[in-house]
């Protein structure tokens, strides 16, 4: 207080209550892939972490989706039996089997972050490492993973894409976001299964056991895994046609033939001359030179495709495929924002379990008890959390471990994210304690801040205990936690120790049959 120099009334203000400790984040996921651009106002975001919260401005940062390409080619059945291709067949009249190979590259970052937003997504941050010209590459996936650590922020590391490289850089990359979150010690990663669209054992082997070889041995504590992949309900029925198809005239070669057949069974000659128009405009060079404005050509597009699904069983057989093949998505975005839900309604304490998922139609594989209980539990400790269909329900995610599955303190996610949690909010509190004198009344406001921060985490569930004293102790002090030389040489010291509430993963119900007398 100031010196007083006259008579008169002074107020002096003193702080009512000590300083608090506010929750950090729990759920702000950073994805990690290609966009169609990377822009802000003529401001590269190539490489950079931008932090969005909505899809309309993901789109006005980084774009819309790919236009994926399928070519259709005629099956060689002397060579091998359309009922047996590895890709969908179709057959026209004359029993000949077509096939569609997806001929673009696989971009999925865009598609996973529809799948984010439609499960309960938010805040989250982009790093585009690419547009939809470049080559996918573990080292550019990689170089992404290392923008993040300038970034306090995030605390989950998605990384879409991965996939869609040889199952060996799929697993560097994997190793990588582990290594970047275990450092950081801040953030998990949500990791995909390579070939986690097909059974454990896939053309190239056993997906589950090449994947836990993969990721190694190193902070797995830090990450948890998702199988299978998932056949969703992101790309509608309309976001297809044609356009979609690269050869064209092959479609068109196709749907003339059923013209024929059409027109030999006796179908009306308007009705035919109606459809070759349409099969005749498909290769049609819609260009605005014609004088026809986008929003025209955009209207007779999309006229010609409606006409052509019409008149074309076939057609629509064919598009149902494609839209097929773009909905299969690998599942870690829509965990991503299956966190992001469970974190708001009850708590990042709360096991991102037994939830159900949006905008998905089912898992891509079937998990029987068995497969599950060899996915959940292996002598390697890396568990493996399943999807699941049940009836009735949807499909639920059935499981919520870590990879590091064989380790008491460790072995769930949502343990691991609190634990992120307390610490990074204790952390940040205690900064403003730095440089103040190292004694009893810095001790006791410390002791006190931490205490009522973890008493109210308790109170809402996230610490297990029957009260206070059983969730939760702090400690600090001379004698304590610290010794009179560790006072000289500036150190403050203080023990925090938590019960973190675990779940009941394992629920036995006794059944006994009793006879009366």
């Amino acid at each position: 207080m100031e010196k007083i120099k006259g008579p008169g009334v002074f107020i002096v203000e003193k702080n009512a209550f000590p300083n608090s400790v506010v929750e950090v984040a729990t759920a702000v996921p950073a994805f990690i892939g290609h966009t169609e651009k990377a822009d802000d106002q003529g401001k590269s975001l190539l490489n950079t972490p931008r932090r969005i919260s909505s899809l309309p401005e993901f789109q006005t940062y980084f774009g819309v989706g790919p236009t994926p390409k399928f070519t259709l080619a005629k099956i060689d059945q002397s060579a091998t039996s359309p009922a047996a291709s590895p890709v969908a067949a179709f057959f026209d009249e004359d029993k000949n089997g077509y096939s569609l190979t997806w001929d673009s590259r696989k971009y999925l970052l865009y598609y996973s972050m529809l799948l984010f937003f439609q499960n309960g997504g938010e805040v989250c941050y982009i790093v585009s490492v690419g547009d939809y010209a470049a080559d996918f590459a573990a080292d550019k996936l990689q170089a992404g993973i290392d923008t993040l650590t300038a970034e306090l922020e995030p605390t989950m590391v998605v990384i879409p894409e991965a996939v869609r490289l040889p199952a060996a850089d799929c697993a560097a990359v994997q190793q990588a976001a582990l290594a970047h979150c275990g450092e950081m010690g801040n953030r998990v990663a949500i990791l995909d299964v390579h070939g986690g669209d097909q059974g454990r054992q896939g053309p190239g082997g056993d997906v589950i056991e090449k994947f836990r070889d993969g990721v190694g041995n190193k902070y797995l504590d830090f990450a948890a895994a998702y199988y299978p992949w998932l056949n969703t309900a992101i790309v509608q029925n309309n976001e297809v046609s044609y356009e979609n198809i690269s050869n064209k005239e092959r479609l068109q070669t196709l749907l003339r033939a059923e013209v024929k057949r059409l027109a030999a069974e006796g179908l009306k000659p308007e009705r035919v001359a109606a459809l070759i128009e349409g099969v005749d405009h498909i290769t049609q060079d819609w260009t605005e030179d014609s004088g026809a404005k986008a929003e025209e050509v955009s209207t007779s597009k999309k006229v010609l495709d409606r006409n052509l699904r019409a008149g074309f069983p076939l057609y629509g057989k064919i598009l149902s495929e494609i839209q097929r093949r773009l909905n299969l998505l690998p599942p870690a975005a829509a965990m991503a924002g299956v966190y992001t839900t469970i974190d708001a309604s009850q708590g990042v304490w709360k096991a991102p379990a037994n939830a159900s998922l949006n905008a998905v139609i089912s898992p891509a594989v079937p998990i029987t008890d068995e497969e599950r209980e060899a996915l959940n539990v292996s002598p390697q400790g890396k568990s493996i959390n399943v999807l699941r269909a049940f009836v009735g329900e949807g499909t639920l995610v059935s499981g919520a471990r870590t990879l590091d599955g064989n380790s008491p303190d460790r072995r769930y996610i949502h343990m691991c994210r609190t634990r992120i949690m307390l610490e990074e909010s204790i952390k940040l509190a205690a900064k403003a304690f730095i440089f103040e004198k190292n004694d009893a009344t810095t001790w006791v406001a410390l002791k006190s801040m931490i205490g009522n921060f973890l008493d109210s985490v308790w109170k809402r569930g996230g610490l297990a205990g029957a009260s206070a004293d059983d969730a939760f102790s702090v400690q600090v002090g001379l004698g304590e936690t610290m010794t009179a030389e560790e006072i000289v040489e500036g150190i403050l010291r203080v023990t925090v120790k938590v019960a973190i509430s675990r779940p009941a993963e394992f629920t036995e119900i006794t059944f006994q049959q009793m006879q009366k007398s």
